[in-house]
């Protein structure tokens, strides 16, 4: 359930001073990258400045004190490891520097940092968003300099982002920007915004802005994506290649950048590929959740229904993952057993709520649960047409609509959604999928057909993913 460009936001926080420093770029690179990108071409809501209370700060009113959120304890494969011990003595290092200097604003974005991170690595979001989110806040309380100002306004950006509050996110950015106009990755942050606006052209501009000032693998990696919404999986598949070889093995942020590409090859059917690179990111990274949910995904594509339940329960043994949790509610329905289904669903959805109550958005995730887990339709129209009204150019929330009405029968509207889904030109199979069910439902059996065929041809695993009936439910993975 996470989208790729948000995880692309917060990669530079992972990356370490020493990993920035030893980045270097060719002009050879960037001439490359430039005629990728120039081939790829030719084919408000909450104040920035007014976030949510941390549920982990708390304000002395007497002294003016300001309690600094906590550093949760790892737990299982997570705490056995070198990178937990030198992020524990990181924290009680910053948090002594900030404690004898209050004024010691870089400190501030030290520890800022360090529990994004933390969050990327443990799934604990629901603590350390509103945590860093009140961290930040302490501190532009204190008025520090545009530097740092613009380093924190980065941060909630990212943040926000992870929250999905994209307007917010977008609002932060554009503040920071115009402190900072000659920063890489305030750009990314803006890619992303734009791009779950529904703002595509706009997205565009800010990915040539950031391959101008820094290619590396959070630009090539919004490149990818922006490639593959319009048309290029095979210059998106370029693109996360070169963002793969930018990265240092062992790094949490090259770990998601090699798990996203072995997701675009299975995406279009490769899982001979998506295999290899999930492998080789447990080799570079050893128990990282995501590539073994993604190898998990590529057992059940081969069958291995026994193999991929046993791969899903041990990433949800390392991470409170939400959709590793509901991948397995799936894999118990399909394989007969209710109970165990209906107890992991209701798990999934306590999971969901206690997220959106820390102030993430949840509508467009709880949309496609209750479309293709819990098939109440009516249900999951409430939630996507409150993500629609939010977002409505949105390619993504246009698909789940197009899908909602499908499923009701109402292929007039669901061609309405459809139309928009299709906006950039993606040739995403699944997309192909549901558009030639539409158009077929519609009368318009030639060009369904066609598009039926070549999704298959695209991605051969999506027979398994639909019923073909328009009456029935289509049962889209995730």
């Amino acid at each position: 359930m996470t989208v790729r460009g948000i995880r692309c936001a917060q990669s530079f926080f992972s990356t370490t001073l020493k990993e920035q420093n030893h980045m270097t770029h060719t002009t050879t690179i960037k001439n490359c990258f430039a005629l990728l990108l120039i081939a790829f071409m030719a084919s408000t809501i909450n104040s920035c400045t007014d976030s949510a209370a941390s549920g982990n700060e708390k304000i002395n009113a007497q002294a003016g004190e300001y309690q600094l959120p906590e550093l949760l304890t790892r737990q299982g494969e997570l705490a056995a490891t070198a990178e937990w011990q030198k992020t524990q003595e990181a924290v009680n290092t910053t948090k002594e520097k900030i404690k004898s200097n209050s004024q010691d604003f870089a400190s501030y974005i030290k520890l800022a940092e360090i529990f994004i991170n933390e969050a990327r690595v443990t799934g604990e979001h629901g603590h350390y968003y509103p945590a860093i989110l009140g961290l930040i806040e302490n501190l532009q309380s204190k008025k520090p300099d545009n530097e740092i100002l613009f380093r924190a306004l980065t941060l909630k950006s990212s943040v926000y982002l992870s929250l999905h509050q994209f307007a917010t996110a977008k609002e932060c950015a554009t503040q920071a920007v115009q402190l900072n106009p000659n920063n890489a990755q305030i750009y990314g942050a803006l890619v992303d915004a734009n791009v779950e606006l529904g703002n595509y052209a706009e997205a565009v501009k800010m990915a040539e802005k950031m391959m101008e000032i820094r290619p590396d693998l959070i630009s090539y990696s919004r490149a990818s994506y922006l490639r593959e919404i319009h048309g290029d999986p095979k210059g998106a598949i370029e693109a996360m290649n070169l963002a793969v070889e930018s990265g240092y093995a062992g790094y949490e942020n090259l770990a998601w950048t090699r798990n996203t590409l072995g997701e675009i090859h299975e995406t279009y059917g490769d899982i001979m590929k998506a295999e290899l690179q999930y492998k080789t990111t447990l080799e570079e990274r050893p128990g990282y959740p995501f590539a073994i949910a993604g190898l998990a995904s590529v057992e059940k594509k081969k069958g291995n229904i026994e193999e991929a339940e046993k791969l899903l329960n041990q990433a949800c043994a390392i991470i409170p993952e939400v959709s590793f949790y509901a991948d397995l509610a799936y894999i118990y329905k399909e394989t007969g057993r209710k109970e165990m289904a209906d107890k992991t669903t209701t798990d999934v959805l306590a999971m969901m709520a206690d997220d959106e109550a820390k102030g993430h958005v949840m509508n467009l995730e709880y949309a496609k649960l209750y479309m293709n887990l819990i098939e109440d339709n009516e249900k999951a129209l409430q939630y996507a047409m409150k993500e629609y009204e939010a977002r409505p150019m949105n390619i993504d929330v246009n698909k789940v609509l197009a899908e909602i009405y499908y499923n009701k029968n109402d292929f007039v509207k669901a061609e309405e959604h459809l139309a928009m889904a299709m906006a950039t030109n993606s040739q995403n199979p699944e997309l192909l999928m549901i558009a030639g069910l539409i158009y077929s439902a519609n009368g318009n059996k030639t060009q369904g057909e066609l598009l039926v065929k070549r999704a298959n041809e695209s991605n051969p695993y999506l027979n398994g993913e639909f019923i073909k009936a328009p009456s029935t439910k289509m049962i889209a993975k995730r």
